[in-house]
């Protein structure tokens, strides 16, 4: 037997679905002190990539910026340096394998 339940019925929950009163997340967090802190961090940041490391790239303007190491004339010569001789070896290891083919293929000659 099915009972029919109502509003006057003790197992149905009047209480509203949502909360009437505002969160302490939403008390706590002012978009009138986070948005402009935000805004600051964010130029902040911006202002410390302008300065911070060049890496490879272009000096940086004015009292900043100095002369990145790689482009230096000692630095550039000693680079040069490290791709012939990179070069020289992967040349003779690539005439080593073909050396060890052409003996694998033809091992009397």
């Amino acid at each position: 037997m099915a009972q029919r339940l109502g509003p006057g019925s003790p197992s149905v929950n009047t209480e509203p679905l949502a909360a009437t009163q505002a969160s302490r997340y939403m008390q706590a967090m002012l978009d009138r002190f986070y948005m402009p802190v935000l805004a600051l961090a964010a130029a902040l940041a911006i202002a410390l990539a302008m300065v911070w490391p060049q890496g490879l790239g272009d000096r940086s303007w004015g009292p900043f910026g100095r002369e990145p190491v790689q482009r230096t004339p000692e630095v550039q010569a000693a680079m040069k340096r490290e791709t012939e001789a990179s070069q020289k070896r992967i040349s003779e290891a690539r005439a080593a394998v073909a050396d060890l083919q052409s003996q694998a293929i033809a091992p009397a000659q």
